[in-house]
């Protein structure tokens, strides 16, 4: 089972509750507006918040999380990069789609401060999870977005742009008749791929061994990535940057499987 799908029963209270429990908290004086609701490209529904979660998007949202303009991301803006710092060795660019709950994404970006992370999730109370996680431990190397991934990716990332990609445990939609709706589809590979640099990596993940094994086939097929998996079927050791879950750790100890898939940009 996938670390969002097991968080989903603490997500217990509806956003007008949290947005009353918030509102009930001391606050600095300013624009109370609710910030998602200040982005009109967000046409989501809003999902369930707990207090701290209303909290964070409130205080943490207008510097962490990122509009949807359809334009070409600025990212040096985005990460108030020090223009002093333009001659030095510019830093690695990492997408990561579909954060759940934010806990994974949270300790890579703490375990690799010299990268910078443009992290994009659906989910409101992800969201809101993730903006505390940078407000508790202090993240400078991590933005958000909360749009459509294929949408993000074709409007806003440039080709040859990022260094690497996540994608970890996405939605399985494990019925066939639902298998269309996944992620990782030929079309979508060829474009992600052409927004990744020669030589950046793509590193997947997923305990659900069919799409796993559909993975697989996708991105071999895609002339443009090699596979550098060197375990049977092709997979990949798990890097050490990515940490292991609770969730993922129950499923092991219940024999669930997990494979990560890791290809190169050629």
């Amino acid at each position: 089972m996938s670390e969002k799908n097991s968080e989903s029963p603490r997500l217990h209270q509806s956003f007008e509750q949290a947005k009353e429990a918030f509102a009930k908290e001391p606050k600095d004086s300013g624009d109370s507006a609710h910030y998602l609701h200040r982005i009109k490209s967000f046409v989501l529904r809003t999902g369930r918040l707990t207090p701290g979660q209303a909290r964070a998007i409130e205080t943490l949202g207008p510097e962490f999380l990122l509009p949807f303009t359809g334009q070409a991301i600025d990212w040096d803006k985005s990460f108030k990069s020090n223009p002093a710092d333009l001659n030095k060795t510019p830093r690695p660019k990492i997408l990561e789609i579909g954060f759940g709950m934010g806990e994974t994404t949270a300790k890579i970006a703490a375990a690799r401060p010299a990268d910078d992370f443009l992290a994009i999730e659906v989910h409101e109370p992800g969201v809101g999870a993730l903006l505390k996680l940078i407000g508790e431990q202090g993240l400078t190397n991590l933005r958000l977005m909360r749009h459509d991934a294929v949408e993000v990716v074709e409007n806003m990332i440039p080709e040859s742009f990022l260094d690497g990609v996540h994608v970890y445990f996405p939605d399985p939609w494990h019925k066939k008749r639902h298998n269309k709706r996944r992620l990782i589809q030929p079309e979508f590979v060829s474009l992600l791929s052409s927004r990744i640099k020669p030589g950046g990596y793509w590193h997947l993940a997923t305990d659900w061994q069919e799409y796993a094994e559909q993975m697989m086939e996708v991105l071999s097929a895609e002339p443009t990535l090699v596979n550098t998996g060197v375990l049977a079927g092709g997979y990949a050791e798990r890097p050490t940057y990515r940490p292991v879950t609770k969730f993922e750790n129950r499923g092991i100890r219940l024999g669930h499987g997990v494979w990560d898939l890791v290809f190169k940009k050629v």
